[in-house]
């Protein structure tokens, strides 16, 4: 329905004007939110969940409109809305649904959302057994392939600026494991990842950019494969904690990106005309990182 049309429904059923009402089946009731911004401007694109109490099954998904306004109908009973908009704190209310109930508009004011504290300046180490190193790839003509790196090392140099911190990943390349031996027999060798010529996988970043609420991009050069290609990183900062063994400063974070495999020499197409089995041309990068605060030396990369 257009919007327009949509809004002179809205007010008629409310009072504002003259016209058929909001059409609403029999025994069910209208709930609707105008929602702001902290400076009481319309949030448009926020997202809206409406999910029945007890049952917890969602009952109504959607996004605001370009003027902040979100409606849906629904049976009788109790529910909880939740509205979610990036970089503010969340809305999370109650709500009793009545029959024949029409459309009565509230509005919701989204806060700012309070600024997790950013990791102090000094070195933070990656902590392997609370890190993992993912990707994810589709295998030619079958079902995707989960796999991830077990041995890799790491660490991050937070600066008192922090978008000029550095970060540095070392991978052990023939560590890659997909849970099956034969395939990764297969990705160790000359075809694909060649371990014995090239034993390592590194990321060494460039700058820190900040995108606003907990997003970041990281933007560094990756070198696999003996290549080296420029990559971004898309980044959530997770917020820093003390926790695990001797109560350890500890910072989280979340990081992914697409690789094309052709950048790094990988050339699947040969592989295909040779009627060799491999995993498609794009393959997703996920970096799930723990990092322990140890000194405020900057670490030295590895040779």
């Amino acid at each position: 329905m257009p919007l327009g049309l949509l809004r002179w429904r809205l007010r008629s059923a409310t009072g504002g004007g003259a016209g058929p009402a909001f059409p609403v089946p029999d025994g069910a009731g209208v709930v609707m939110r105008e929602v702001l911004d902290p400076v009481n401007d319309p949030m448009g694109a926020a997202d809206v969940t409406v999910t029945e109490l007890g049952s917890h099954r969602t009952a109504a998904r959607g996004t605001t409109d370009p003027y902040g306004f979100f409606m849906a109908v629904l049976p009788p009973g109790s529910y909880s809305l939740l509205i979610v908009a990036e970089g503010l704190e969340p809305h999370r209310e109650t709500i009793e649904v009545l029959p024949d109930e029409g459309p009565s508009p509230e509005r919701v004011w989204l806060r700012s959302a309070r600024q997790l504290q950013l990791p102090v300046a000094g070195t933070w180490l990656f902590d392997p057994p609370h890190t993992a190193i993912r990707f994810i790839a589709k295998h030619v003509g079958m079902a995707h392939v989960h796999g991830r790196f077990e041995r890799f090392d790491g660490g991050i140099q937070i600066m008192q600026d922090v978008s000029q911190s550095r970060v540095h990943v070392r991978i052990d390349a023939s560590s890659i494991t997909t849970g099956n031996n034969t395939r990764d027999t297969h990705l160790r060798s000359a075809d694909f990842l060649d371990v014995g010529r090239f034993p390592y996988i590194d990321f060494t970043s460039t700058r820190f950019a900040y995108r606003g609420g907990s997003k970041w991009v990281l933007q560094g050069s990756l070198t696999m494969h003996g290549v080296s290609r420029s990559v971004s990183l898309d980044t959530t900062y997770l917020g820093t904690v003390n926790g695990g063994y001797g109560e350890e400063l500890r910072c989280a974070a979340l990081a992914k990106s697409e690789l094309h495999r052709e950048d790094y020499t990988l050339n699947w197409r040969s592989m295909l005309a040779r009627g060799i089995a491999v995993v498609g041309p794009t393959i997703q990068l996920e970096l799930d990182v723990q990092a322990m605060y140890r000194t405020h030396d900057t670490p030295t990369p590895p040779e």
